[in-house]
């Protein structure tokens, strides 16, 4: 179930991944520039290698299941803590320092999100059943980016559950786009784009097609989340977009010219 309407006209909606914030990225910089053009931007981020460093050095393991890190109650509490605080606050940090307009909200904020235990196997790890705008359209229409963190309020009665939800970065953009009706959904990663088997760049896709590449195993690991956010986008947004973040303003770039990368679209 996503929110209901849209009064936010053209959004752009942007997947930061871990990846693409290095020391010599532009992508803060092509923010602040594309806000300063006038343009809407919705910021989600993800943040796994900086969850890995603090969980080890809380002596806390990590393990995997289908690509998602199980979440029991000691990792939530490091998830939570470096997603909606550390990593969250670099990055509007980042953008109000450059000149920007940012501020910073979780997903339980406003209850922008709200999950359900997705696989018991996995622990606190949420799948999004609804999305509430309201916090969005208030920021947006005051000028600011909402830098959204992908954790969630956990929907129905948690009892002695945890409140909140580890969600998957990519799927809370995808959620976040479709309830929008977001002009354009982009994720900037660490890869040139989608790749065929020969590992040639597939520059365009239909949803059948992206479907048909999670089914052979050719789209695998982190691009598999991505693939089916921009699937769950489509049902209100018209473009999405997986490029290459490690470009020196890709970002900028992709908003002029829209080259490179692969495009998914009905």
């Amino acid at each position: 179930m996503r929110g209901k309407g849209n009064k936010l006209g053209k959004v752009i909606v942007i997947k930061l991944g871990g990846a693409t914030l290095g020391s010599h990225d532009t992508t803060i910089e092509d923010i602040v520039e594309l806000q300063q053009q006038g343009k809407s931007l919705v910021v989600v981020h993800g943040g796994g290698k900086v969850i890995t460093d603090w969980l080890e050095k809380r002596g806390i393991p990590t393990r995997f299941v289908h690509g998602e890190r199980v979440t029991d109650e000691a990792t939530l509490e490091v998830v939570i803590a470096v997603l909606a605080g550390l990593v969250n606050k670099e990055i509007v940090a980042a953008i109000n320092s450059l000149g920007g307009k940012a501020v910073g909200i979780s997903g339980v904020d406003g209850a922008l999100i709200q999950g359900r235990i997705k696989d018991e196997e996995l622990g606190y790890i949420g799948t999004v059943v609804k999305v509430n705008p309201a916090p969005l359209e208030v920021l947006l229409q005051s000028g600011y980016v909402p830098v959204v963190a992908p954790v969630s309020l956990h929907a129905g009665k948690p009892g002695k559950a945890p409140k909140v939800l580890n969600i998957n970065a990519d799927a809370v953009a995808g959620e976040i786009a479709a309830a929008i009706g977001a002009e354009r959904l982009i994720f900037l990663t660490d890869v040139v784009g989608i790749c065929d088997q020969s590992g040639n760049l597939l520059p365009r896709l239909s949803p059948d097609e992206a479907e048909a590449l999670i089914a052979s195993g050719v789209a695998s690991g982190g691009m598999i989340p991505k693939i089916k956010a921009c699937l769950v986008a489509l049902s209100g947004t018209s473009t999405t977009r997986i490029i290459d973040g490690r470009q020196r303003h890709a970002l900028l770039k992709e908003i002029e010219e829209g080259s490179g990368g692969t495009t998914i679209q009905k």
